[in-house]
């Protein structure tokens, strides 16, 4: 009979998990504060190099948790509602931003009866979070939350007043996760990936250590233009703050379930991913169906029935991994941030293959498996492909290099600063340059792997032709090739010329030594006689 209540409480549990969408371990609040501890613990500050840079102002926007301090004008303690009236007036924007949000309207949600509005999960996640507060003490039991107004973000969740001056906070991913926890505990699962034979560093690359991969990048530690140097910190702050795709002060998820939520970061020449998605046919249908038709406020589960997507977005595919949806988006991550011939060399073995797997069930949502198997193959491929091009490259500027070819090299070459290193054609070359550092063929070739090699991969996995064959990747990695092959000739002709000329001019100068030499001697002996 034991046996049988605990296997009825067990399926109570699990069909209690099944109706809130997550696991009850999440939502048990007692878990909370250890994953608030550990979030703390992992978090790097300034990083290993920290000691040769210091913040700028902007960068306690970045950094909370580091560099953020009250601010001085405002002194003494302010109430709950004094937030509101002030800052209707100071900042407008923001409050308007958060008077339609969710956080100010919660009673909407628990007035939803229709179980078919796209939005009535929301109002099983209120029950949720309240659950999280319950847990946490900071709701008494049976409490309802009323609203999340400023001085729970910025203060602490139920505070009724703050001193502005000492207290007040800029919220972290913890402040979120206070009452997300499934959603914090999601993204920082993030950090438990491992790559088979250590591609990259546990838990990279990922949002919950971009923050990291920032400080700990050596030529960014390294650039005294701080001012450029925090462009880094606007997309890799992810690790610190949710309001990168959240925007403060809606933090809607309708707005996050958008491409142009991802475009601020995923953008450029090293990560074009949100060109390649908007002109490819996903982001086709997108743009001329999506906008008018889709609805964005059913959740990514309910996308392709209550949401009426016929085509998907970026938040569609990275989200989601074996029919589930997380906040963990690198569940599904293959080649990662950039091709390398360690991640090319192995995708044979089990944890790539079943990567591809899940991208070939991903894909069967729109697809055939035929079709999605064909296309992921072409773009491992065609990624290979290109990875060989600038592999061949990469071996001849390093040759130049360790000949002592490269122009200025022994003359004209200052090092990088600390704590950066010297190297051939290194990350450091396209942010940081003295005299003949970077040379001019290091320079294309820091280009061709960092920009158009990454380029053609990401352009052939979002199904963007233009993007890998002709207008980027493929061809611009030939240009980068052909002019690094013309300047290896080049150098490397001009170098044995050179040696040749000296090689030459040492024995015209004993024949002309010798030649005086019989003169003289042949005007002595005439001399004599």
């Amino acid at each position: 009979m034991k046996i049988l209540t605990k296997f009825v409480f067990l399926a109570i549990l699990m069909c209690l998990s099944l109706i809130t969408g997550h696991a009850m371990a999440a939502v048990d609040g007692t878990s909370f504060p250890k994953l608030k501890e550990q979030y703390y613990r992992d978090h790097p500050g300034k990083g290993k190099h920290g000691q040769y840079w210091e913040a700028i102002p902007i960068q306690k926007y970045w950094n909370p948790k580091d560099f953020y301090k009250p601010p001085s004008t405002v002194p003494g303690e302010v109430k709950r509602d004094m937030c509101v009236a002030c800052h209707q007036s100071i900042t407008p924007g923001a409050y308007h931003a958060w008077k339609n949000s969710t956080h100010a309207n919660l009673e909407a949600l628990r007035n939803l009866t229709d179980a078919n509005d796209p939005r009535f999960y929301k109002k099983q996640k209120l029950a949720e979070v309240e659950r999280n507060l319950m847990q946490q003490q900071l709701l008494k039991e049976g409490e309802k939350l009323q609203e999340v107004g400023c001085i729970d973000c910025h203060g602490k969740v139920g505070a009724t007043a703050i001193e502005h001056d000492k207290t007040l906070v800029m919220p972290d991913r913890a402040s979120c996760g206070t009452c997300h926890v499934n959603e914090f505990a999601e993204a920082e699962s993030e950090k438990e990936q491992e790559w088979p034979q250590k591609q990259w560093g546990k838990g990279h690359p990922s949002h919950a250590f971009d923050w990291k991969a920032n400080v700990e990048t050596a030529v960014w530690a390294a650039m005294p233009e701080r001012e450029i140097a925090q462009g880094c910190d606007q997309c890799h702050y992810q690790q610190n703050k949710c309001d990168g795709c959240h925007t403060r002060h809606s933090f809607s998820t309708a707005e996050a379930r958008q491409p142009e939520a991802c475009a601020t970061c995923h953008n450029g020449v090293d990560h074009n991913e949100f060109e390649n998605y908007m002109t490819s046919k996903h982001g086709t249908v997108y743009q001329t169906l999506g906008k008018a038709n889709w609805n964005f406020e059913a959740p990514l589960k309910d996308a392709l029935t209550k949401g009426n997507y016929t085509a998907p977005t970026c938040q569609y595919c990275h989200f989601e991994a074996n029919g589930q949806f997380s906040h963990n988006l690198v569940k599904k991550v293959r080649w990662a941030f950039n091709p390398t011939p360690a991640i090319a060399d192995n995708l044979n073995h089990p944890w790539f293959e079943e990567r591809k797997e899940m991208w070939l069930k991903t894909c069967s949502n729109c697809h055939s498996r035929s079709f999605a198997e064909s296309a992921l193959t072409a773009a491992d491929k065609g990624t290979i492909a290109g990875l060989k091009v600038e592999q061949e490259a990469k071996k001849v500027v390093e040759d130049l290099f360790k000949d002592g070819l490269l122009v200025g090299q022994n003359s004209n070459r200052p090092l990088p600063p600390d704590p950066e290193k010297d190297a051939a054609g290194g990350f450091f070359q396209l942010f940081w340059a003295k005299g003949n550092n970077p040379s001019r063929v290091e320079r294309i070739y820091a280009d061709m792997w960092e920009h158009d090699l990454i380029k053609l991969y990401k352009g052939l996995f979002h199904n963007n032709p233009g993007g890998f064959t002709y207008t980027e990747g493929w061809s611009p990695l030939l240009r980068d090739y052909s002019e690094i092959m013309d300047e290896n000739t080049r150098l490397r002709e001009e170098a044995k010329q050179s040696r040749q000329g000296f090689g030459g001019f040492i024995p015209g100068v004993l024949i002309t030594l010798g030649g005086i030499f019989i003169l003289r001697y042949v005007l002595l002996r005439k001399k004599r006689s």
